[in-house]
């Protein structure tokens, strides 16, 4: 039986974090990825100031070309009027990055400082003692750890074997994703947040040649077969945009994006990211909370560790990561109240548009410090 003291099942970027952390730490990291690395995935991809600090800190931004990420000043709201208004991001400002080159260099930076990566490992049994974690995969490796770090995404079926899923009652509509990238030079360093009936576009610069679009938009919104092609078109400007331009990656779709947690942590068991509790990406801050979880709870492993993993001793994981959470889900039901009523979501717009320093004041609120 391998032994380790911590165990992570989920190589995406949540994933990839805690285990540089943990491994910088002294800390035997085993990570479980049942595909291989890099995984592609349905992402906005772009991080805001926070997140970037937190990139810079993992080491990995030194691993990213120009050809695999953009800077990122500010954001922009487009709506069918016409009317924009626009806001500068606080200092360091943002980064739009391709979630392949991400994981690619937070992968790179992960084996550099120990961490020992399981690629096309599925793990299919968990049982949860007193004092240890036993894995065990499909290909029948058997693995003991002292705690169990579920990374595994949205869905997360750690999460719910583990009886921390929780239904989410709220009446609202469901809310889906889909994301294409497209080989061309990006027209502006800002987001660019186009507004239709009942979806919304993201545009983000991911490269020196490269433009990611991402729809966001409600259960029953849409109407008949719903892919790239039916999404754009509800956005005239955007898809102008994109005529003759390659595409540089297959559409790729999540949802429903709303998801709720019971805790985020057990004896010996723990969620983050994505498996932590999700709402929409309506504000652009899903990595951000992703790398601030990994780097607060990378900084109470040691502590963690000493007091055997019990629940108990993840509360101070769990506070501090409560407060930057609880901020997201506010600001993101804000912002969702204004999508799903265009009538005032289009009076708001064109007031900041009048104001248009009141806009960068509210996206300074809205993007985490």
């Amino acid at each position: 039986m391998t032994k380790t003291d911590v165990a992570i099942v989920g190589g995406g970027p949540a994933g990839l974090a805690v285990a540089i952390h943990a491994a910088r730490r002294g800390i035997s990291t085993l990570l479980f990825e049942r595909q291989g690395l890099p995984r592609d995935k349905a992402c906005g991809e772009g991080l805001m100031p926070a997140g970037l600090r937190e990139l810079e800190a993992l080491g990995a931004r030194a691993h990213l070309t120009p050809a695999d990420c953009a800077p990122i000043v500010g954001i922009r709201y487009l709506q069918e009027d016409g009317t924009s208004v626009e806001g500068r991001l606080p200092p360091p400002g943002g980064l739009g990055i391709r979630r392949l080159a991400l994981q690619t260099a937070l992968e790179r930076v992960a084996r550099g400082v120990g961490v020992e990566i399981r690629e096309h490992a599925q793990v299919t049994a968990v049982d949860r003692t007193s004092e240890r974690v036993r894995l065990t995969t499909a290909a029948g490796e058997r693995v003991e750890a002292r705690l169990l770090v579920a990374a595994d995404g949205l869905a997360s079926p750690l999460r719910r074997d583990q009886g921390l899923d929780v239904e989410t009652r709220s009446s609202a509509p469901k809310r889906y994703g889909l994301r294409q990238h497209f080989r061309m030079k990006p027209w502006t360093p800002f987001v660019e947040v186009h507004f239709a009936q009942g979806v919304e576009a993201y545009v983000t610069p991911a490269g020196d040649e490269r433009v990611g679009v991402a729809f966001l938009w409600q259960d029953g919104g849409m109407e008949g077969r719903i892919g790239f092609a039916e999404l754009v078109r509800h956005f005239p400007a955007l898809q102008a945009r994109l005529v003759g331009a390659p595409a540089d990656s297959s559409p790729r779709g999540a949802g429903p994006l709303e998801r709720g947690v019971r805790a985020r942590s057990l004896d010996r068991f723990v969620l983050v990211g994505d498996a932590a509790g999700y709402v929409d990406a309506i504000t652009g801050e899903g990595l951000t909370l992703a790398f601030r979880s990994a780097a607060e709870l990378g900084r109470h492993l040691p502590e963690v560790l000493a007091k055997g993993a019990s629940r108990a001793s993840l509360t101070g994981y769990e506070q501090a990561v409560r407060v930057p959470y609880l901020r997201y889900v506010f600001f993101t039901r804000l912002l969702l109240t204004l999508a799903r009523r265009p009538g005032l979501r289009a009076r708001v717009i064109r007031q900041f548009a009048r104001v248009p320093f009141l806009f960068e004041w509210m996206l300074n609120q809205v993007i985490e410090p």
